[in-house]
């Protein structure tokens, strides 16, 4: 935890920028936005980064097909080109999928219409992904033969994109970008209130870990809270134009139902989306979509009924599923942006409402509000930002410099170049995946030069750590050093997506995972292990040896 401990005595030892509340996407884009272009950079979260919102999404990066029907083309559009822009800019990280839509006789659209929905989502894709498909019952049950065609009247194939980790993984890596540009970041630091004096906003905080109070001054605020985005203003006595209302969705982790990297897509019960989604060797199922008042918000009965329900209606399996074959759950909330005097709608226009953002920016007491976002349009979110920020008269002494996708293909080729010098994908364990070269370029870019250099000196570093993931020993002591893991958790479901893909038993008893702890945590690691397992949980024999 040194570089936390240092960003720690940094953050109230000057008069920064901009001070950001809030590290998820929004929070992480506007810090790598603005570090890279020259402003100094505050930025704390209560918990971990892409702790809530932005750690529960469907995984996928797609340009909003369903705001078609609601005839929101200006929305699609600009969604579409923000998908191909981080297919272009992110091409290890975010990879074109198809999606395999299923369509029910009793669908309130015919086959063909969606198909020319399909196309006319291609074209406003600038035709930047595969061309769409028109199924047929047969079609179907011969490339997925685990869906029921006996009620459908066919389908549609058309492609979007999603993560090939996960998305709190994404989000760190913009984290990672703002610490490269200088930075001071944290979390587990929580505000406590802010207030303004004179030409500076002051920000009192504290350190859950240590309980140290904090104060951070900076010329510029931005609140990206997210879903707690209005209850932050509230407390700072700020009034703004708009507010949020929350949707509840959930998923569920399941072992793999088909062997095919596609999505596939129904229409659930209540006519919205539905999905079955690749994650690594499992599918994620889901969502829902249910109004919530209050966040965070909780899985319920009702929700995994739902689910699990709706997937036995459309998969030919050989057991229906039931809440014993959950492995994980994902839930969180939707922010979804109103304005601040319009009512709540009712239930039927409840899921027309859409996944956008709004910058709201308070000009005479120097601060920006986010609501609202999606992983597909964080890059237009860093960009505006960047725009308001500017308005607001702060320096950008860097303006335009690239802070976003992929290192150079120049470095790229340089690491892989070396990576098969040294033989390193002779070195991937079998039940791995895919090739460690790739896997190590696409989670840690450049930064994966220097674990190429660590397992010249000492090979075992390519070794899997904890057995049964993918993890090798350079891996988790490069999160140690570089990623600011404050808790078990962090690692397990942010950093990496380990707690997403497993049971919570057979982590605990995995040969390595206290090593593991070691190297994160060091003499803390029984105390941290106990923390996430639960106080009475011991590390087995094998694992403490």
């Amino acid at each position: 935890m040194k570089l936390r401990d240092t960003n720690i005595k940094h953050l109230d030892d000057r008069t920064f920028d901009v001070v950001i509340i809030g590290g998820g996407i929004n929070g992480a884009v506007g810090a790598a936005a603005l570090a890279a272009q020259g402003c100094s950079v505050a930025l704390i979260d209560r918990g971990d980064f892409a702790g809530q919102t932005s750690q529960a999404s469907s995984n996928l990066v797609w340009g909003g097909i369903k705001y078609l029907e609601s005839y929101e083309f200006l929305l699609v559009r600009k969604l579409c080109k923000s998908r191909n822009r981080l297919l272009e800019s992110y091409p290890s990280i975010v990879k074109e999928i198809r999606f395999f839509a299923s369509l029910a006789q009793d669908f309130r659209r015919s086959r063909f219409t969606v198909y020319l929905g399909a196309l006319l989502y291609w074209l406003m894709g600038s035709f930047y992904t595969r061309r769409p498909r028109l199924l047929s019952p047969a079609q179907i049950e011969r490339d997925e033969p685990v869906v029921r065609t006996g009620a459908l009247t066919g389908g549609v194939e058309y492609s979007d994109a999603y993560l090939h980790d996960n998305d709190a993984r994404f989000v760190f890596q913009f984290i990672r970008s703002a610490l490269d540009h200088g930075a001071v970041v944290a979390n587990y630091v929580e505000s406590t209130g802010s207030r303004r004096e004179g030409d500076v906003w002051v920000t009192n905080a504290r350190d859950l870990m240590s309980d140290r109070a904090i104060t951070i001054r900076g010329r510029l605020m931005i609140n990206a809270c997210g879903p707690w985005a209005d209850e932050y203003s509230q407390r700072a006595q700020v009034s703004t134009e708009h507010r949020h209302l929350f949707s509840k969705g959930v998923h569920l982790l399941i072992d793999r139902v088909t062997p095919n990297r596609r999505v596939l897509a129904f229409f659930a019960d209540d006519g919205r989306l539905f999905f079955a989604i690749p994650m690594g060797p499992k599918t994620c199922i889901g969502t829902t979509d249910t109004r919530v008042e209050n966040v965070p918000a909780v899985v319920t009965d009702e929700d995994r009924r739902f689910i699990l329900d709706n997937i036995n209606k459309r998969l030919d399996l050989e057991q229906p599923l039931t809440e014993d074959d959950i492995i994980a759950e994902r839930c969180g909330v939707r922010p979804l942006v109103v304005k601040a005097s319009t009512q709540a709608p009712g239930s039927a226009d409840w899921t027309a409402l859409s996944r956008k953002h709004e910058i709201e920016v308070d000009h005479d007491r120097q601060r920006i509000s986010i609501f609202g976002g999606k992983l597909t349009d964080c890059l237009n979110v860093g960009e505006g930002i960047t725009e308001a920020v500017q308005a607001l008269g702060v320096a950008l002494p860097h303006r335009g410099v690239k802070w976003y996708g992929e290192p150079q293909d120049s470095v790229r080729d340089e690491f892989f170049h070396q990576a098969r010098l040294m033989g390193l994908d002779d070195m991937t364990a079998p039940e791995s995946s895919e090739p460690l070269s790739t896997r190590l370029w696409r989670r840690y870019g450049f930064r994966a030069l220097a674990m190429l250099e660590k397992i010249r000196q000492e090979p075992e570093q390519a070794e899997v750590l904890i057995k049964g993931t993918e993890y090798i020993r350079a891996e988790i002591e490069h999160t140690a050093r570089c990623e600011m893991v404050t808790k078990l958790e962090d690692f397990l479901r942010r950093r990496s997506k380990i707690s997403l893909i497993e049971r919570t038993e057979t982590i605990r008893s995995a040969p390595g995972i206290m090593e593991a702890c070691r190297i994160l945590f060091g003499d803390q690691a029984e105390a941290k292990f106990s923390e996430y397992f639960g106080a009475a949980a011991q590390p087995s024999e094998a694992i403490a040896s």
